[in-house]
């Protein structure tokens, strides 16, 4: 076997956060026809959020949450665990694609992360929540400039950013493939999604939330000033419902096509050893992403191992999220042979876990918000929705009980996205944009005709 085989060998396909022995006992399916003031449907953090805050705004509401499979079956719980003051999928796309509100948009962002340690630090929920900031790394030349711009703008908007050269990021984080780094101190920082989800599950409950896993939603309709919401299990009987589905099937048909499943795949090593940690700096224990489209994350564990995940965004002809694509041995294959690259001397080091899942994208990277017939939703995050989605939920609440608020009146959150074309054309309008992006990596950043045309149009694809 070669090096990447042995590296592989032994790596189970399961989520790293979700693969734990005190992972919480499964909450009872729904056990037939029910009635609540207000019904979630998706047990994720967008869901999770949107119980609370209907809780902690109106206390005497009934809240029923409704998850198919168990708490964090989707991107909440097998995602990198970075935490990020974005609501725009970063301040420069932010602030090209809504100029004239990107100041609030910030502050806003700002105030969201805030609220969110607050909670967590006043709920008790241990969850490993580190304000650390990120760094963002150039690995090739044409990035050193597009990362000294971004250096400004974040100064512009009164966040701290340090620029550093070559030998600057590599004494910060010790890897001979950086040309250059942005060590963002105030930007977000990193959480394990798995026990913060947890927690917020927890709390709810203390609200007095009613949740059930194992139930899935296949249909909902409206009747007189209800909504009726049909499982499998029965019919619940809802004043209102918010719709957390993000990367799966939304049983509101007409939100779909604005929603692209783009898979994921992730690693995690082996806890290192003190040495180990020692040939690799990295004292801050940040979160790092690089600069390429086809971008890696990467950051340490709670325990000592790394988790290094992204280059590529798979898409499946249809948009299927089954959990047997979790296994990717060829995307697997070049993440690993990417680690080795970026770190060298960590030659021979073993990986435990290996898996993969659906991100939300849109075809502007941010989410899509709406309400209609008493069904409101917030789907769409594009892989920064770990704090974006209480952001989320706050505006799909909003919407819900026709609260004219500053979010309900943001662009973001008044116009849609375009929407993705449908089969059979998705799949090849996908691959080809794949392919651009990757030609234009190998082309010192190049973006060809078809990506400008995109550009032009505030279309992406992103992870």
């Amino acid at each position: 076997m070669d090096q990447l085989d042995v590296a592989l060998a032994d790596a189970e396909i399961a989520g790293y956060w979700t693969d734990r022995v005190d992972r919480p006992t499964p909450r009872e399916p729904l056990a037939g026809a029910d009635r609540a003031d207000l019904v979630v449907v998706g047990g994720g953090f967008t869901g999770l959020w949107a119980a609370i805050l209907a809780k902690q705004r109106r206390p005497d509401t009934d809240v029923l949450l409704l998850e198919a499979h168990r708490l964090g079956h989707g991107g909440s719980g097998q995602n990198g665990g970075f935490v990020s003051e974005s609501l725009t999928h970063g301040l420069a796309h932010g602030a090209w694609l809504w100029p004239a509100e990107i100041g609030r948009l910030v502050e806003l962002g700002r105030e969201n992360l805030r609220a969110i340690e607050k909670f967590v630090r006043d709920e008790g929920i241990e969850a490993d929540f580190r304000l650390c900031g990120k760094t963002s790394v150039a690995t090739e030349p044409h990035e050193v400039g597009e990362l000294s711009d971004e250096a400004e703008l974040y100064r512009e908007h009164g966040m701290t950013a340090r620029f550093l050269g070559a030998g600057g990021v590599r004494a910060e984080v010790h890897s001979p493939t950086y040309r250059a780094g942005l060590r963002l101190p105030d930007a977000g920082g990193l959480v394990d999604p798995a026990r913060l989800l947890w927690g917020l599950a927890e709390a709810a409950q203390r609200l007095g939330v009613r949740s059930h896993e194992g139930t899935a939603v296949r249909g909902l309709r409206r009747r007189g000033a209800e909504v009726r919401v049909a499982t499998p299990q029965g019919t619940v009987r809802a004043g209102g419902v918010v719709l957390a589905t993000n990367a799966f099937p939304a049983p509101l048909r007409s939100i779909r096509r604005y929603v692209l499943p783009i898979w994921d795949y992730a690693l995690v090593t082996e806890p290192l050893s003190a040495q180990q940690w020692d040939s690799l700096g990295w004292r801050d224990r940040q979160g790092v992403t690089d600069s390429a489209n086809r971008f890696h994350y990467y950051r340490p564990t709670p325990d000592g191992r790394i988790l290094w995940g992204g280059y590529d965004a798979v898409y499946y002809f249809g948009g299927r999220t089954g959990s047997g694509l979790a296994r990717h041995d060829a995307a697997h294959r070049q993440l690993a042979r990417n680690f080795f690259r970026t770190f060298p001397q960590l030659e021979g080091l073993r990986f435990t876990h290996r898996w993969g899942g659906p991100i939300d994208s849109t075809t502007r990277s941010t989410p899509l918000f709406g309400c209609t017939r008493g069904i409101a939703y917030a789907v769409g995050y594009t892989g920064l929705g770990v704090a974006a989605s209480r952001f989320g939920a706050q505006t799909a609440l909003d919407l819900l009980w026709q609260r004219d608020t500053e979010r309900t009146r943001l662009s973001m959150v008044r116009q849609q996205p375009m929407p993705f074309p449908p089969e059979p054309l998705r799949w090849p309008l996908v691959q080809f944009t794949r392919r651009a992006l990757a030609r234009a990596d190998a082309d010192r950043g190049r973006r060809g005709r078809w990506l400008r045309f995109l550009d032009r149009h505030g279309i992406g694809l992103g992870s």
